[in-house]
């Protein structure tokens, strides 16, 4: 098993480039995050933590200044976990798909039905239900959650139903979806303040004066951003 700091050696390795600090320092922590998941005894991939994590990288990552950086950093980091990045996505797509044709009950009533994505619910209610084999985590409920969402399906009742139709516990998700709320509002705070920063700088750049003040501020708020000026 690798360890946390070759882990986060290989997504260094793999996209070379320098990532914004507001953005990296999310990146940092959601890896070694990611990483104590992936390597536990219980962990077995699946689509519903696949669409969790690429829902919070595609939320992370909005804003991004070029998408083709955003997408290189992403197979950077999914490899260096050594898993596959095409898988996520695809994974991840399929699952968005079958929740816009879903409602409130047919999400909750997936063990009723046939079908591809039915059978990984199954599969993961199944492994959920037996002890040992299901590694529940944080992307596993943001996963829930988007699925809820993209079926229109929120009120709190149905995450109550789905939860108990997969043999997840409901505080656990919960309280994950609270600290992804936070983690979110954190992020778009952080976003707004490098948006005004990066104006200001823009504006500024005779007015040499000014810029320590402002430099100071963000360094404060949220850590290092010398070279965007």
């Amino acid at each position: 098993t690798p360890t946390v700091s070759e882990t986060k050696s290989s997504f260094l390795k793999a996209y070379k480039r320098p990532i914004p600090s507001v953005y990296n320092t999310v990146l940092q922590e959601l890896i070694v995050q990611q990483h104590l998941m992936r390597y536990k005894k219980t962990y077995r991939y699946d689509a519903v933590f696949a669409l969790g994590f690429v829902t919070v990288y595609d939320q992370l990552m909005e804003g991004y200044p070029s998408d083709e950086d955003r997408d290189a950093i992403f197979q950077a980091y999914i490899n260096a976990l050594k898993e596959d990045p095409q898988q996520y996505r695809a994974d991840a797509q399929k699952l968005e798909e079958w929740a816009r044709a879903q409602t409130s009950s047919s999400l909750v009533e997936f063990s009723s039905r046939d079908g591809e994505v039915e059978a990984i619910l199954k599969d993961i209610a199944e492994r959920a239900g037996s002890k040992g084999s299901f590694s529940y985590s944080r992307f596993f409920a943001i996963g829930l959650f988007r699925l809820l969402e993209l079926a229109n399906a929120t009120e709190p009742t149905v995450l109550e139903k789905l939860c108990a139709a997969l043999n997840i516990d409901k505080r656990s998700v919960d309280r994950d979806l609270d600290v992804y709320r936070n983690l979110l509002s954190k992020l778009v705070q952080a976003k707004e303040l490098l948006k005004e920063y990066v104006d200001r700088e823009k504006k500024k750049r005779e007015e040499r004066s000014e810029s320590p003040k402002a430099n100071e501020a963000v360094k404060k708020c949220l850590g290092e951003y010398q070279y965007l000026s």
